[in-house]
């Protein structure tokens, strides 16, 4: 017995010197591969809000639902015991709403890996679960959804199948969207039971961080209804409207139509998937002319109290220019040049200045220079080079009614924000930054670089004033409020060469005119009919989006409303 037992010992010790030192290294691993989990990231992305905290664009979870029929086993049943698929189909069809016809030919004669179902969403598959059956696994991955649809569409863009970035922010802030996100290891017990020697310091960090942008749901969608509805009265092409705080360059909507629904986006022209009022170029036609009188009495080459002669129509290097009404107007001061829209007094005006600093002017306001914004695509726009504008006359004349240029829209409300704001080029923009849990960023201070004297655009903004209350503006007048602006109907150009019949019909306005902070571009591409003009296109446009402007931004009345008139006591 004692022989027996030593040898037993010796035999158990040196099982035991086998084990850990010849063999423990490979069981060591052995051990830490099954105690050990390793979680990847599943590349969630960050949320976007707009400036009240509406959601925009998040990441919602969904689910894969995957069969392995050979493990097919429902609580109650022994462990060795294999369900057929039928029973199981039959358990999960009441759940996934589906035919268990249709889940059986799915998993065919296949005996692991079958894919039953995609996109579940956390409730069904908290209900699968709940049916604890063996050989039903879930596999959980993000997918974007865009709570708002077409709404933001132009400029948030989208991800396709793959969660690739396609359009607008999802592409150009595709860095900043994507949640910091780090491989770890998370080491269980023999129960399953986390174990915290597993874990490293900020393994288990939560990303809570948003992209808040300055847009306003709200202000967005009654732009881009009121929008539709005109395009489609006149049968246009397309519509743009754009709503700028002039003070930093948020911009509180951005709408534009045609839009597309991102959460579908393979059953729209992927020629919606770009937004083409920061990205097309067109001839801004009378709208600019306000800025070309800024510029003009910027280098005191009129006076604000001078007047100009329209005759209807004159000659500038052998080429005729009229008025759009073909009709002269006299002698007018330069309120009414923009009042009646004239392209000769517009002219006759912009000759006073020396074209070389008329080009200069144009050059330094970024005419042909992409603009300083955060929008995806944003392009420049063309201007004659120095030597044509100032060789020839035809060029300053064209320029000085918007003709023979081109920019974008969004440029324009730059340009005319420059005017509301006192003189500053700020950069048009439509983020806030990112921002930590529910916290939202408040408004952006002032910027921009001062480019022309206050008392000039001071001057330039009432004169655009008078616009509304006598001219082709008027269908803004709104009681209470002092608004400024400018139609415009301009010729479309195409490859250098104008579109017969085609045109492009906008309006602009700037308000408070006491104390300017907001501007409002709309722009109608091709609108059909002899009567589209900018005052009947796209003046009720602007009118709607100010009006709504007005209740969200609680902007008080310029003066007193007179209270309408009580009837006379009956007697």
């Amino acid at each position: 017995m004692f022989l027996l037992l030593t040898t037993a010992l010796t035999g158990l010790a040196g099982r035991l010197a086998w084990l850990q030192l010849v063999d423990g290294n490979r069981l060591l691993a052995r051990a830490r591969s099954i105690q050990t989990q390793s979680i990847d990231p599943i590349g969630e992305r960050r949320t976007v809000v707009d400036r009240m905290g509406r959601l925009v664009a998040i990441d919602e979870e969904r689910f894969t639902l995957w069969a392995h029929p050979r493990y097919f086993n429902v609580p109650g049943d022994p462990p060795q015991l294999v369900r057929n698929p039928a029973d199981v189909a039959q358990r999960l069809a009441v759940v996934l709403a589906k035919p268990s016809g249709a889940l059986l030919e799915l998993m065919g004669s296949r005996s692991t890996g079958v894919k039953l179902a995609t996109n579940l969403d956390p409730e069904t598959a908290a209900q699968v679960l709940k049916l604890g059956i063996s050989g039903i696994d879930l596999e959980a991955y993000p997918q974007r959804v865009y709570p708002q649809a077409g709404l933001f569409a132009n400029v948030v863009g989208f991800l396709n199948l793959e969660r690739k970035p396609q359009a607008g922010l999802e592409l150009s802030r595709d860095s900043d969207l994507q949640r910091q996100e780090t491989r770890f290891s998370l080491r269980r017990g023999a129960d399953g039971t986390p174990l915290p020697d597993g874990l490293s310091a900020g393994s288990l960090y939560g990303d809570d961080l948003r992209l808040q942008l300055t847009l306003d749901a709200r202000l967005q969608q009654v732009a881009q209804q009121a929008l539709a509805r005109q395009v489609k009265q006149w049968g246009a092409k397309r519509g743009a409207a754009l709503v700028m705080d002039a003070s930093n360059g948020e911009l509180l909507a951005l709408a534009s139509t045609p839009t597309y629904d991102p959460n579908a986006y393979w059953t729209f022209d992927p020629g919606l998937f770009r937004e083409w009022s920061v990205q097309d170029l067109y001839e801004p036609g009378s709208t600019f002319k306000p800025i070309n009188l800024a510029l003009a009495l910027q280098e005191k080459a009129i006076d604000p109290n001078g007047s100009v002669y329209d005759g209807g129509q004159l000659t500038i290097g052998g080429w005729p220019i009229f008025n759009a009404d073909h009709s002269g107007h006299g002698q007018i001061d330069f309120p009414t040049v923009l009042q009646v829209s004239s392209n000769v007094g517009m002219v006759q005006a912009m000759a006073q200045l020396n074209r070389k600093r008329y080009w200069e002017w144009l050059h330094r306001l970024g005419i042909d220079v992409v603009p300083d914004t955060d929008l995806p695509g944003a392009v420049a726009g063309q201007l004659k080079s120095r030597a044509d504008f100032i060789g020839g006359a035809i060029e300053p004349a064209t320029a000085a009614f918007g003709q023979g240029f081109s920019l974008t829209p969004l440029k324009l409300i730059q340009l005319h924000g420059m005017l509301a704001n006192g003189g500053r080029l700020v950069s048009p923009h439509i983020t806030r930054g990112l921002r930590s849990g529910d916290a939202l960023a408040s408004h952006g201070t002032p910027t921009g670089v001062q480019l022309l004297d206050p008392k000039v655009t001071r001057t330039v903004i009432n004169w655009m004033e008078t616009v509304v209350q006598k001219g082709s503006g008027k269908g803004l007048q709104i009681p209470g409020y002092r608004i400024g602006g400018k139609t415009g109907t301009a010729q479309k150009a195409h490859n250098g060469v104008y579109i017969p019949g085609a045109r492009i019909c906008s309006f602009v306005a700037v308000l408070p005119v006491e104390n300017p902070r907001y501007v409002v571009l709309v722009v109608v591409d091709e609108p059909q009919g002899g009567n589209a003009y900018g005052s009947t296109v796209a003046v009720p446009v602007a009118r709607q989006i100010v009006e709504a402007l007005l209740v969200l931004e609680q902007i008080a009345p310029s003066a007193p409303v007179a209270a309408m008139a009580k009837p006379a006591p009956a007697r």
